[in-house]
């Protein structure tokens, strides 16, 4: 390794030159020595120039990284693929403050069988190099490999103890059988009940099932069960049929493709703002091996074909892969050589496997957000308000919401309602409806301009705060409206303002015919709904309240001799008429005096079926 100390005043153009133009890896490091930057190239010269040569197309965190850059070290390898496998060892190693990080770097377990006499398979995170066992795996979740784990082990039961199986003990008896046997989970080698050429056979089962071929097992337990039966030992072909069953079950679940399909490894990406996820799918005979996603933190402003060639490499390391054939959704900065990398063509099964790659990290992606929104809710908050203040091209993060609905029943008993949310959550203490004053029949525009007019009119009056961001509940019509009522009030380019048409929930914005349409999955979409569908609730709650109110107050209107105190105890007590009619005239007499009790008796002509 080579390494070239500089400073602010170093002329770059004599050190450049002195990079070889090879493949390799080069190492940024500070006045401390400590390494703020790998990567690599397959140009040296040509790579670290590109920092140097044009620093005003650099992005800023590049130029921060470049200003506290004091010695350039390189390494010199023999391929492109060899610097990227380096140059993933060594970021695992220094964690570099600027590169992409992964995430998710533990180990994975793997099963083993052990290189002994009557081998063992078992569970294990550490993966001796020398050892001679037999590896598979790493599984991307312990859940998934102890399930593999049971399956194969009540297809083929195999022993748990750590007894040293050599024929000379087993012939001296050293050892006896456990309750593994009587449990019927081991079939006794420890005291010769099992041959070591029968125990052998069914360890080479287990492992063309954890390699993918379940279908030469299959096959196996189908002719030992035909075999069984035509020699009438129908016990012990029902009991491998039950094994034919489970494996077939097993394997139904895995095959997602033609079993021509071998070798082949399929990898899709999705990010957000901060990270980058990788899928990964090794495919088998046409059934899924291994499923592992993992997450990239972003650094510095990388590539997407720059981040998946790390994961490429990262995870055919991991899985000790080596498939000659590669899906991909685009191209990436790598090739490795006698593999074939590409994009599949549209129909094919070979597209068919990256869009279930696809699916798997898209779900992923949305389970992390989810885990982080559960452990974080203000930074849940952060990120819908900034991903709202982008998508509506917003000056200021919408921390206070106000959202306008209309609710009447053909022009009558029109109520409009306003809700508010603070920090992207509903606060509904501060909920308010407004009773029309001064509209009459069924004119939503004249409506929605009353409601706002009042609703800001007392707001500025009473110098209280206004919203970041107003929601009107319609279309160019109810829009406009409220824009005239603001204009009015002489506060009209103060607060951004948008309407939502529910049909195609189209986004209006002021003097603007061209409607806004958002992703329907993005989150500024679902908050602006959440809004509108929360100010059509407490809406139509306030309308109901108020037509029901009114209706028993019509009812009661009629009545001689029932002032309007006892009209309002008997509301706010029995809510309807039809209750006040099942309840005993001793009670209502109690409520509101005898004499008003007649007089209502009287008139809703309930005198006899109650006496006094």
């Amino acid at each position: 390794m080579k390494g070239i100390a500089i400073d602010k005043d170093t002329d770059m153009s004599g050190i450049l030159s002195e990079i070889p133009e090879n493949p390799g890896v080069y190492m940024y490091s500070d006045e401390n020595g400590v390494i703020i930057y790998i990567g690599k190239a397959k140009n040296l010269r040509k790579r670290i120039a590109s920092y140097f040569n044009n620093r005003k197309a650099l992005p800023l965190k590049s130029l921060l990284m470049i200003r506290k850059m004091r010695k350039i070290d390189y390494l010199v390898v023999g391929s492109e693929e060899e610097s990227f496998l380096l140059e993933n060892d060594m970021i695992k190693q220094y964690k570099p403050r600027y590169n992409v990080m992964l995430k998710d770097d533990k180990t994975y377990p793997w099963l083993v069988f052990k290189e002994e006499p009557f081998p063992r398979v078992f569970l294990t995170r550490k993966k001796i190099e020398e050892d001679k066992s037999h590896y598979y795996g790493p599984y991307a979740a312990v859940a998934s490999v102890k399930s593999v784990l049971k399956l194969v082990t009540t297809l083929y039961p195999i022993r748990v103890c750590s007894y040293a199986l050599s024929q000379e003990n087993i012939n001296n008896r050293k050892y006896h059988v456990c309750l593994q046997y009587h449990l019927k989970k081991c079939l006794g080698p420890c005291e010769g009940f099992q041959t070591e050429e029968n125990y052998n056979a069914n360890v080479n089962s287990i492992e063309k099932i954890l390699v993918g071929k379940s279908n030469e097992v299959l096959k196996l337990l189908n002719k030992e069960m035909m075999v069984l039966a035509a020699e009438m030992r129908y016990e012990e072909a029902a009991a491998v049929k039950d094994k034919y069953d489970l494996l077939r079950h097993y394997s139904s679940k895995m095959v997602v493709t033609k079993a021509s399909i071998d070798n082949v490894e399929v990898f899709s990406f999705d990010q957000n703002g901060v990270s980058a996820f990788i899928n990964y799918l090794y495919i088998a005979t046409g059934s899924i091996i291994h499923n592992c996603t993992i997450e990239y933190k972003k650094r510095l402003d990388e590539s997407e074909e720059q981040i998946l060639s790390m994961g490429i490499v990262e995870l055919r390391s991991r899985f000790e892969s080596k498939a000659k054939e590669i899906i991909v959704p685009f191209l990436p900065d790598i090739n490795l050589e006698g593999v074939k990398i590409a994009v599949p063509e549209v129909g094919g099964e070979m597209q068919k496997l990256l869009l279930l790659s696809e699916k798997n990290v898209k779900q992923y992606k949305a389970d992390q957000v989810k885990r982080i929104d559960r452990s974080n809710p203000e930074e849940r908050a952060s990120r819908i308000l900034n991903t709202l203040k982008t998508d509506l091209h917003l000056k200021e993060l919408p921390t206070l919401i106000e959202c306008f609905d209309n609710s009447n029943t053909q022009g009558t008993y029109p109520v409009s309602a306003c809700v508010v949310f603070k920090d992207a959550k509903p606060a509904k203490s501060l909920y308010r409806h407004y009773n029309i004053k001064t509209v009459e029949g069924p004119d939503d525009f004249s409506t929605m301009y009353e409601v706002v007019f009042r609703r800001y009119f007392r707001r500025l009056r009473e110098h209280l705060k206004l919203p970041k961001l107003i929601i009107i509940d319609g279309g160019k019509g109810q829009l406009n409206a409220a824009v005239n009522a603001l204009k009015d009030l002489g506060i009209y380019g103060q607060i951004p303002i948008i309407g939502i048409a529910k049909r195609l929930e189209e986004i209006y914005f002021p003097n603007d015919s061209i409607p806004l349409y958002l992703n329907k999955n993005s989150e500024s979409l679902k908050l602006i709904q959440h809004l509108r569908d929360e100010a059509h609730r407490f809406g139509i709650k306030a309308h109901r309240s108020r037509r029901g109110k009114d209706l028993l107050k019509s009812e009661l209107d009629g009545l001689k001799g029932v002032g309007v105190v006892s009209k309002d105890l008997l509301l706010e007590k029995y809510k309807s008429v039809a209750r006040i009619k099942t309840i005993p005239k001793a009670e209502i007499v109690e409520l509101i005096g005898k004499r008003a009790a007649n007089w209502l008796y009287r008139g809703l002509n309930l005198e006899e079926h109650f006496s006094v």
